[in-house]
């Protein structure tokens, strides 16, 4: 075990339960380790239940091209607890992520405080030692409650796709999970919202009045759309014609576009040229990302396709459909999934979004995973919906079963961003 794993597993028993949405016990921390967020640089927080990690990683892309120094704070990681926090542009190293992660520790004095809420202070401490320009802040789960909750000026706020998930969290409906959303947004600060569900975006209105915010509202103040291999952006003042997103998925042009107006409407005045080069280098694992080299492509025949997707609800299900469907219209080939989910999340719907795709499913358990489901159970699932399910043992003999029995397949891993992670670390791709 690694020493920064030492370290991690001492914080995991710090708290009895996972998740605990409440900020006292941040704020605590945050005075013992004397106010880090009010020292941040200038911060754009995203929440969202789709797209946070996507539109995050257009947003880095453009300001880096424009030479900003950037810091980033996503969750979770895939491969290793690093790739959440980004100072300057670079992972932050092992041996800064271990300081600061003891010196919360000693800070704490042995308290609860939950995992995500002790290593966010970490990250937010470390942002206010290291200068940068602009600070861009993933919520872990809700908004309102969440532990990155704690900004109390933030340069502007944006509000991704909301859709139901984390419902023993947030609320069963999308009006209750909007509501916990909009907790981010702040009096002085713009917003901008991505295109919504009716329900969701009359709460987010709603809220945003009462802080006498005027929204910035996609297919209302500003638009985006492919067309003939361009993205064509407009609001109210401009027309800008882009380069398409290097993300694959039509769900992109949406994540890529409320950047774009991110960018506008903060008044970050990056040069088109920048917002371009941002859109042709962005890079955002396991958001349908092609695996075309490492240890796994061993386990499939020579003519088939890899491709590792992370979305793991309904919505995400919807998108990665779209965009599957999408390729089958470019370059017909077989497609067959792989798949492996937490017990958290609806299954049933998730695989009901390819049922007019009709792929057969291997299904998979998730390794060092014991909140997943076993790989018997997730094919009861895939089979309620009418889709052909085989179990296999690990994601390795599933792609070599699945490549055996389907020549030339697209071959699709999908279902849990835990489960996009193991497969990174199987196939030994670096963080990025």
């Amino acid at each position: 075990m690694s020493r920064t794993d030492a370290i991690l597993a001492r914080l995991m028993a710090l708290h009895p339960k996972l998740i605990d949405l409440e900020l006292s016990r941040t704020e605590r921390l945050l005075e013992a380790m004397g106010r880090p967020q009010d020292r941040l640089p200038p911060v754009i927080h995203v929440a969202g239940t789709n797209g946070k990690g996507s539109t995050i990683a257009y947003l880095r892309a453009m300001l880096e091209a424009a030479g900003k120094r950037v810091h980033v704070y996503t969750s979770p990681h895939l491969v290793a607890f690093r790739e959440r926090i980004r100072l300057g542009g670079t992972l932050v190293s092992n041996r800064r992520l271990n300081q600061v992660l003891e010196e919360c520790e000693a800070a704490n004095k042995g308290a609860p405080i939950t995992f995500f809420e002790i290593t966010t202070v970490a990250a937010l401490t470390l942002f206010a030692r290291h200068p940068a320009d602009v600070l861009l802040l993933e919520t872990g789960m809700g908004g309102r409650f969440d532990t990155t909750n704690v900004v109390e000026r933030p340069l502007g706020t944006i509000i991704t796709p909301i859709s139901h998930d984390h419902t023993q969290f947030l609320g069963e409906t999308l009006a209750e999970i909007a509501s916990a959303k909009s907790g981010i947004l702040k009096r002085g600060a713009p917003a901008v919202f991505a295109r919504q569900p009716d329900e969701a975006m009359a709460v987010l209105e709603r809220d945003a009045r009462a802080l006498g915010i005027a929204p910035f509202v996609a297919g209302q103040d500003f638009d985006g759309h492919a067309q003939r291999g361009r993205l064509v952006y407009q609001d109210d003042t401009q027309l800008l014609d882009l380069p398409l997103p290097a993300l694959v998925g039509e769900h992109q042009i949406e994540n890529a576009t409320l950047a774009v107006a991110a960018v506008r409407h903060f008044g970050l005045d990056l040069p088109e040229s920048a917002i371009a080069a941002g859109l042709r280098e962005v890079v955002w694992p396991a958001r349908l990302m092609s695996l075309r080299h490492g240890a796994l492509i061993d386990s499939i025949d020579p003519g088939a396709e890899l491709w590792l997707d992370g979305g793991h609800n309904a919505a995400g299900a919807t998108a990665l459909a779209a965009a599957l469907a999408d390729m089958a219209r470019a370059r017909p080939a077989p497609l067959v999934l792989v798949s492996g989910m937490m017990a958290s999340k609806d299954a049933a719907a998730f695989f009901a979004a390819f049922r007019d795709l009709a792929p057969p499913v291997f299904t998979v358990p998730i390794p060092g995973e014991s909140g997943a489901l076993d790989a018997k159970t997730l094919a009861g699932h895939v089979a309620a919906n009418g889709l052909s399910a085989h179990t296999a043992r690990s994601v390795r003999a599933a792609l070599r079963s699945a490549s055996q029995a389907h020549p030339g397949a697209r071959l699709v891993i999908c279902g849990s961003l835990y489960l996009a992670g193991a497969v990174l670390a199987q196939n030994r791709t670096p963080p990025t």
